[in-house]
């Protein structure tokens, strides 16, 4: 991994979250199952209210016909580097608890899911790439999700290749020096 991409933080931070960004440039390579298996393992224990864990994951090893279905869900940008990523998963809420009420808190808890699937899968140098980059209706309608489900986003998962690989403008945004906003622009201290 190029240390270009390793983030400058203004305070200390976990190594791994300053490791994790998201690559467009994969490596041709398999992923084991067992792996994939630890990485959603990771992600079920996330907080959830009350343990509903309203998330579900649909995922695909590339080379197999499930893998081109979810491609086919993907904008024609994404799927121009996706495509070399050994495994993709659509993320999805599910937005009623078991009872039947609203679970308004879904999306919340399923990005806390993903959080860490992506930094477990990180800790085991498998990178991800969060997108939002898709066709919500085509993928409700090839998985079949009810009006309870909703696909939130796809994860390309896999082995972390050279940038050179990629056309431009991804190439460049593959070797651009990360950065976020300073604290004071999201941060409000009431006293």
């Amino acid at each position: 991994m190029s240390t270009i991409k390793t983030a400058q933080t203004q305070h200390p931070v976990l190594d791994l979250i300053k490791k994790r960004w998201s690559p467009r440039s994969f490596f041709q390579e398999e992923m084991e199952q067992a792996d994939l298996d630890t990485i959603l393992e990771a992600a079920s224990w996330a907080a959830s209210a009350n343990n509903e864990q309203p998330w579900q994951y649909v995922y695909a090893h590339r080379g197999t016909e499930g893998y081109e279905t979810l491609k086919s869900c993907l904008n024609p940008m994404n799927q121009t580097w996706a495509k070399d990523s050994a495994v993709l998963i659509a993320a999805i809420a599910r937005k009623t608890f078991a009872s039947g009420d609203d679970n308004k808190w879904a999306l919340h808890d399923l990005g806390m899911a993903n959080a860490q699937l992506l930094l477990q899968a990180l800790s085991m140098n498998i990178y991800g790439h969060p997108m939002a980059g898709f066709n919500r209706e085509k993928l409700s309608e090839l998985l079949s999700l009810n009006e309870q489900q909703e696909a939130v986003c796809m994860i390309a998962l896999g082995f972390l290749d050279i940038p050179d690989k990629l056309d431009e403008p991804l190439r460049s945004r593959e070797t651009q020096v990360r950065q976020r906003k300073p604290l004071t622009a999201f941060t409000t201290l009431l006293s």
